[in-house]
């Protein structure tokens, strides 16, 4: 059986678990998605990094 470790958003620590047993939050796969040259959905991503950075005042 294959296990991927994973990490918990709210405060770092690596588990097994779906959830985190520290806090109890969800925890997420802390490994990136996988690199495509021919990337579909690049436009999209950009706009909304840059949408976020506006909000927080970074741009």
């Amino acid at each position: 059986m294959k296990t991927n470790i994973l990490r918990c958003e709210k405060c770092g620590k690596y588990t097994l678990k779906k959830s985190c047993s520290g806090c109890g939050t969800d925890t997420i796969s802390p490994i990136p998605p996988k690199y495509s040259p021919e990337d579909k959905y690049a436009r999209f991503r950009r706009s909304e990094k840059r949408k976020q950075f506006e909000e927080r005042g970074w741009l």
